[in-house]
């Protein structure tokens, strides 16, 4: 598992000290059985208290001995172990919110969440298991096997004889076990996935009194989990029956064997209470050995889940200019025919041509499901074309690497978050903007006022998703976001569907008297929102039915005029 061998690379030291520790306790704890046959045979029958007292005191200090050892050697294993899965974990993190649009679409967000969480408790499980039951079940296993072949091989054989089917079992259950967790795994991200959509939309399921329903749902994903679970549990939970079977046939073979021996003065019986306890102690050994296939099976299913994320290739990579050379052009943002699906099968965007200069506007209005939204998706690059080219100042956005092209934009989208912090946080979100940027960006987005209102100003805090603020209010805070750092486009998609107009009308006014030099691009569902852009697109499934001014469409484009007649019967409140 290459997983494992990346990771645990950085720890190797640390985890040979522990290996050595654990061989040390180990190989005390071999030693009890034989000392204590050394007193019965030798030291009891001389009746010399002194040396009872001597050869009692060896075997507490090879007990004391064991038990530091494993105490210790654990400690580490437990930090070893902590340590590597967050480094797991945090990469994971790190790739998943690298992840293209494409890739995250594939991989879906409720499989990406188990995976960060489930997935990589399930190596971190297995890595610690590895460490503390890795060394010591095998020296057990051998150690005691040569201890009971020096004392009586004849006995020993009765152990030997059933390793063969042991492994056989441990390894055929084994082999099922990977495919079955990793169906178990999938079933995980479907829960996770109704719970995250019960959970975010938790309101409007009270709202319309569907809880019920969602009980249903929900309890339909957890069946197909439990049964999932049950029959791998059922697979995998014969191994330790099937051991437990043939540890103690073992036991009754030595029995048995041992009587008919010491009847026959061939052996004694202290040779034969040593040997029960190293039987105790191999069959011990044995069980660890079957818990940590059972593990593996969990871990390897996890583990090759969690590869798929860390070793996946980003389709969205940087493209040379001699493949997609720049052109001469006074545009700052320049569609030239451009056509995208997302599924390959019929075009959500098709021949879309347009171009606004710098510090120029663009509107973009058109029915639910148009297209719109994917315009600034392709501009963004969450995605790339199917055929025709996007060039920002000139330049093929394929060819532009993502630092650079993200650093160009502010954007404020549809469903935009807001997280636990001050008003001010949010806005800045993790940038190095000052305070006078930030207040200078929520008088633009006329969040200033209402922001103030608040005993505590900018150092209000917000709960998850902010929740404790209106619609308009949020959609004013996500545009002074989007502001604050003065980005070269910035992107308003339906970011005012929740102002009044009285509200909007003054947001447009502080934009065109503070973003001289800004690039404007809005998209909205209002009229009111885009009518003083220098040019306005209306899309319709997917294709520019019309093009131009306010006045121009008015008059040349009827479903233009059909959408300005209804939301406003042709008139306009600034």
């Amino acid at each position: 598992m290459g997983l494992f061998k990346k990771y645990l690379k950085p720890f190797f030291g640390r985890m040979a000290i522990g290996f050595a520790i654990k061989v040390a306790g180990t190989l005390a704890e071999l030693m009890l059985p034989y000392i204590l046959t050394h007193i019965l045979k030798k030291v009891v029958l001389n009746e010399n208290i002194y040396e009872i007292i001597l050869w009692g005191g060896i075997m507490i200090f090879f007990s004391a001995m064991a038990c530091v050892c494993n105490i210790v050697a654990n400690r580490m294993a437990a930090k070893v172990s902590k340590n590597f899965a967050q480094s797991v974990r945090q990469d994971l993190f790190i790739k998943t919110l690298r992840l293209s649009a494409v890739q995250t679409d594939d991989f879906t967000i409720p499989s990406l969440e188990s995976r960060i969480t489930t997935d990589t408790y399930n190596v971190h499980h297995f890595t610690n298991m590895m460490q503390r039951l890795g060394v010591r079940a095998p020296i057990m296993l051998i150690g005691g096997l040569a201890i009971t072949l020096f004392m009586d091989a004849y006995l020993s054989l009765a152990m030997i004889a059933l390793l063969p089917f042991i492994f056989v079992t441990v390894f055929f259950i084994s082999r099922k076990g990977v495919p079955l967790y990793a169906k178990v795994q999938k079933s995980v991200d479907g829960m996770i996935r109704v719970v995250r959509e019960d959970l975010q939309g938790i309101r409007v399921i009270k709202a319309l009194s569907r809880t019920d329903y969602e009980h249903k749902r929900y309890d339909r994903v957890n069946k197909n989990l439990i049964r999932d679970e049950i029959h791998a549990g059922m697979i995998m939970g014969t191994v330790n029956p099937i051991m437990t079977l043939l540890m103690n046939v073992g036991i009754v073979a030595v029995i048995a064997l041992s009587a008919s021996r010491v009847s026959k003065n061939l052996s004694d019986p202290e040779t034969v209470i040593a040997f029960m306890q190293y039987f105790t102690l191999i069959s011990m050994a044995m069980m660890s050995v079957t818990r940590m296939f059972v593990m593996y099976t969990k871990s390897a299913a996890s583990a090759g889940r969690i590869s798929e994320i860390l070793q996946c290739e980003d389709p969205i990579s940087v493209k040379s200019k001699e493949q997609y050379p720049d052109i001469s052009t006074d545009a700052h943002i320049m569609f030239d025919n451009v056509s995208f699906s997302y599924k390959g099968k019929k075009n959500n965007l098709s021949n879309i041509s347009f171009s606004v200069k710098k510090g120029g506007s663009v509107g973009i209005i058109g029915a639910t499901g148009s297209g719109k939204s994917t315009i600034v998706k392709l501009l963004l690059r969450f995605y790339d074309t199917d055929s025709g080219n996007i060039y920002i100042n000139g330049e093929n956005i394929r060819t532009i690497d993502k630092p650079r092209l993200y650093k160009m934009f502010g954007s404020c989208q549809q469903n935009d978050f807001l997280y636990a912090d001050t008003i001010e946080e949010n806005i800045k979100f993790g940038r190095d903007v000052s305070f006078e940027q930030v207040v200078k960006a929520a008088r633009i987005a006329q969040a200033d006022d209402f922001i103030n209102a608040f005993p505590e100003g900018y150092n209000h805090m917000l709960s998850p998703h902010g929740t404790n603020i209106s619609g308009g209010q949020k959609q004013r805070v996500l545009m002074s976001r989007a502001l604050a750092a003065r980005p070269d486009i910035l992107i308003l998609d339906d970011s005012s569907s929740a102002l009044d107009y009285r509200t909007d009308a003054m947001l447009r006014i502080a934009l065109a008297e503070n973003l001289e030099d800004m690039t404007l691009v809005t998209i909205a569902q209002r009229v009111s929102s885009v009518k003083d852009s220098d040019v306005i697109i209306v899309i319709d499934e997917g294709e520019i039915i019309g093009a131009g001014t306010h006045d121009y469409l008015l008059e040349y484009c009827q479903p233009y005029k059909e959408i300005s007649d209804s939301q406003m019967g042709g008139a306009f409140i600034d």
